[in-house]
């Protein structure tokens, strides 16, 4: 942990430092500190950059490496600096991209900058660009690379190792030596580790790992992620239905996946997107805001319709405007922990429909159990404070209630969401919320309602 604070306040400090040479004017010191970062680290300079700053580092990147930092940036970003580029600057930043970076990248150029890259790659790679274009980029197809290395089960190691002096170069994160028959089906991998360490007169097919699947090319990169994370994978063969092999998936793009999807899970609470530039156009900004503004509106005065119902009742005993807020709070974060718990099983894998009645089942008897706890420690709390017997046990009562349906809309919203094909992440704190403040508002009020008169 103490090596991660360093790190950030190391970036941050250059980021100041980059800052004050820009608002000081001195470009070639800007220029000379910008060789020295990696793609990545010159990617974080420009997302926490204004605009017109940002613009001013842009124009110091070389072309030779605008490429990587465009795949480096978010969506928002990397589309308002492919905006201002011209073609023949595009076309440079495609210029020695690997395969699925390109097809990546690609998909946010215009029409005719794609076609003028397609018509400068050779044949092969041409049709190896367009296999991986085919795909959803959110799928494995998307995620994979062309550039694989694969020998024949019948060839010995001493063959191999010719073969590879021949080709001259492995392509980077090669762990494994990918096994295939002459019409291209995948049928192993052989370590790399055995070229140096085995007899060279053995065979491929004496040492090659038949029991490694591949991936197939629709599996959803969420999925492939936690492949990855599951068998401490490097790389991973990825193959079409039918087995035939197409390419394969290496550790540093599930490394992005990984990230987008934690980016995504922490901004979807909050109705945005990780993709949105920190420094877009307010009127942008307000916009993206809005929907989830009115909606949580929406849900505000339906709480406050509730409310209102028993303003007579508030009017008798004002105290139960001081307790009301009490209830839907706890309410409200019993069923975040309830939907946290899903989403997070749901993103794993962890949650089907064999087990979700029984996760159902549990979450229910730990809202029971909790909303029994927690009435009776403010049921007396409240009646030591207003000295009211009959307070107490209504929000004794109360509480129970709602923490109760807590739990149950905290396990129910997010599977019902997925099945309507919405994402979890992004509306079931609002719903969850809307929840709890009615249930817990209408159970207090109402008994208390029913106690008066």
């Amino acid at each position: 942990m103490p090596h991660s604070k360093t790190e950030k306040e190391h970036r941050t400090a250059r980021l100041q430092a980059l800052i004050d040479l820009l608002d000081d004017g001195t470009l070639a010191q800007v220029e000379r500190e910008l060789h020295e970062l990696h793609p990545a680290e010159i990617a974080h300079l420009l997302e926490a950059l204004p605009r017109e700053q940002r613009q001013a580092v842009w124009n110091l990147v070389g072309s030779e490496r605008e490429g990587d930092v465009l795949l480096q940036v978010n969506d928002d970003v990397r589309e308002r600096l492919i905006r201002d580029m011209d073609n023949s600057e595009l076309v440079a930043a495609a210029e020695g991209l690997e395969t699925d970076d390109l097809a990546d990248i690609l998909s946010d150029f215009p029409d005719a900058v794609t076609e003028q890259v397609l018509d400068g790659l050779d044949t092969q790679h041409r049709e190896r660009l367009k296999a991986v274009m085919s795909y959803p980029e959110d799928t494995a197809g998307g995620l994979m690379n062309t550039d694989t290395i694969t020998v024949r089960p019948d060839i010995s190691l001493d063959v191999v190792q010719r073969y590879l002096r021949a080709i001259g170069k492995i392509p980077k994160m090669t762990d494994q030596l990918i096994v295939a028959n002459r019409k291209g089906q995948y049928l192993g991998q052989m370590p790399l580790t055995d070229l140096l360490i085995k007899n060279s007169g053995t065979t491929v097919a004496e040492l090659m790992h038949r029991d490694q699947e591949p991936i197939i090319a629709s599996m959803p990169a969420q999925e492939v992620a936690s492949l990855f994370e599951k068998r401490d994978l490097i790389s991973a063969p990825v193959v079409n239905d039918e087995g035939r092999l197409l390419g394969r998936i290496t550790i540093d793009d599930v490394v992005d996946v990984i990230r987008d999807e934690a980016e995504h899970s922490l901004m979807s609470m909050a109705g945005m997107s990780e993709e949105d530039d920190m420094f877009a156009p307010v009127i942008t900004s307000s916009r993206r805001r809005t929907i989830w503004l009115g909606i949580n509106l929406l849900t505000a005065l339906l709480a406050s319709w509730v409310i209102g119902q028993f303003d007579a009742t508030i009017e008798k005993m004002v105290a139960l405007a001081v307790l009301m807020p009490i209830v839907a709070s706890m309410g409200g974060i019993a069923g975040n922990q309830t939907l946290t718990l899903m989403i997070r099983g749901m993103a794993l894998g962890q949650v089907s429909r064999s087990n979700a009645r029984r996760l159902l089942n549990k979450e229910l008897m730990v809202g029971a159990l909790n909303g029994v706890l927690w009435a009776l420690i403010i049921a007396s709390i409240v009646i030591a404070w207003f000295d009211d017997f009959q307070l107490g046990v209504i929000i004794g009562v109360a509480m129970m209630i709602n923490l109760f349906v807590a739990a149950l809309a905290g396990a129910t919203i997010p599977l019902a969401l997925k099945r309507l094909g919405i994402d979890p992440a992004l509306a079931g704190g609002v719903l969850l919320t809307t929840v709890t403040d009615v249930i817990g508002f209408l159970a207090f009020l109402g008994l208390a309602a029913v106690a008066l008169t």
